[in-house]
């Protein structure tokens, strides 16, 4: 009698048991590593998997309850509220009544629970009704309260490697009572690379890809050319359009170009687009990097950003991509200034502090009668009357506030030359005081 179907998919059904068929994370599970140590010990904690889809961390929660023979209960945030907590926490309490046995209540996406779904565990997690454990893909510090993370041990679990993908694409191949080992199927070495390549470090992509291309082959045999057609827009990079990878991308474009590194610039770059990013929030962005980090040392950078906006806003894809990569590698081998972002912050940092602070009669308009009755613009002096289209020796501030200086030109680039602009201009002044 032939052997039942499995309709599980194939990731489900080579979902490790043990944690020595566990993939990577050896940061954390490597011999010797505290966390190895507490599960192999059978000790629990409550914690958190932070890290990218399919690299295990649902797989993890369930040896962890299995290795410290404790009840399994599994919530998903996106699907769940504070009743099925509730009840999970009875069953929770019968079971220890009954067994007098741990739960570990595993709970995914807890970044989707809000404030006080998060509080509706604390009274259980302090008191060691269930152990918790949290899987999220998003930046615990901002998603998860305050309160709920001091009970916790944050772990970071890594994107595997190519080289972790080959060893569970193998394992699947071979596998005859869990994997598609009875199928027999033959695929090369390459065929094998690629698909770990592609996988982009998750584990479940690269089973369901195998799975997919192991119901296609004909012949029991996975070709270059099948695998290139299951592999059709499933090559997509990790990429989270406002989450973690989404900052640290933009991040480390920014950084690039501050860093004056074009290379690297282009290539993060072509990771947002290829992820899926709207180019016009990369034009904004080089926009403002041209603005803060350039500056006046080449004002060309600003108007080119913004014509490469211009340009996305008018072209589209892909030629407006190509003038923000233009755009980008400016500004990424241009002379580089924070000067102006730097005096921007200092004058608004003082404007806060000083309150609101008159603004000195001679710098008034006076369109109406009395106001000139009233002194408004009296005594001003018109700069282009002056010697050099300069007021030598006049205050510009309030009454009462002393002259700051905010903006210190760096000496690169077409600062240098506003420097000694502003230099002279203050020896000016300094003659002029003397004069009076």
């Amino acid at each position: 009698m032939p052997a039942p179907i499995d309709y599980h998919p194939l990731a489900d059904r080579m979902r490790p048991c043990r944690l020595d068929d566990f993939a990577g994370q050896q940061h954390i599970l490597g011999q010797d590593k505290p966390l190895r140590i507490a599960i192999e010990q059978g000790r629990l904690h409550s914690m958190v998997f932070w890290g990218p889809p399919g690299t295990g961390k649902t797989t993890l929660a369930r040896i962890i309850a299995s290795s410290c023979d404790a009840q399994f209960l599994a919530l998903s945030a996106v699907l769940s509220g504070v009743k099925d907590i509730r009840a999970a926490i009875d069953r929770a309490q019968q079971y220890r009544e009954v067994y007098n046995k741990d739960t570990v209540l595993f709970v995914d996406e807890a970044h989707r629970f809000n404030k006080s779904q998060q509080d509706a565990f604390l009274p259980y997690v302090e008191d060691g009704t269930v152990t918790f454990i949290g899987a999220t893909t998003e930046n615990p510090s901002f998603e998860l309260n305050n309160a709920l993370l001091s009970r916790v041990r944050v772990y970071v679990l890594k994107s595997l490697t190519p080289e972790d993908i080959k060893v569970i694409i193998e394992k699947a191949l071979n596998d005859k009572e869990h994997g598609i080992g009875r199928q027999g199927l033959v695929i090369d070495e390459k065929c094998i690379q690629k698909l770990a390549v592609v996988a982009d470090g998750d584990a479940r992509r690269a089973l369901n890809l195998l799975e997919i291309a192991a119901d296609l082959a004909e012949g029991n045999k996975i070709t270059d050319e099948l695998l290139g057609e299951v592999l059709t827009g499933g090559g997509i990079r990790r990429f989270d359009k406002g989450g973690e990878a989404f900052y640290d991308q933009i991040s480390a474009l920014h950084k690039s170009v501050r860093g004056s590194a074009p290379d690297a610039a282009l290539y993060w770059f072509a990771r947002m687009l290829d992820g899926g990013c709207d180019p016009l929030y990369i034009a904004r962005r080089v926009v403002r990097m041209a603005s803060e980090d350039i500056g006046n040392a080449d004002p060309r950078g600003l108007r080119l950003a913004l014509d490469a906006w211009e340009t996305q806003e008018r072209l589209g894809s892909p030629e407006g991509e190509l003038t923000i990569a233009q755009a980008i590698v400016y500004l990424a081998c241009a002379a580089k200034s924070n000067a102006a972002y730097k005096a921007f912050n200092a004058a608004m940092q003082s404007a806060q502090e000083h309150g609101s602070l008159e603004v000195p009669l001679h710098l008034r308009n006076a369109p109406t009668k009395l106001m000139k009755e009233l002194d408004y613009g009296k005594a001003y002096r018109y700069a282009h009357n002056e010697p050099e289209g300069y007021v030598a020796g006049e205050s510009y501030f309030p009454e009462g506030m002393k002259e700051e200086q905010y903006y210190y030109p760096v000496e690169r680039g077409m600062e240098i030359r506003i420097a000694e602009k502003l230099a002279h201009l203050r020896d000016l002044d300094k003659a002029a005081k003397k004069r009076k």
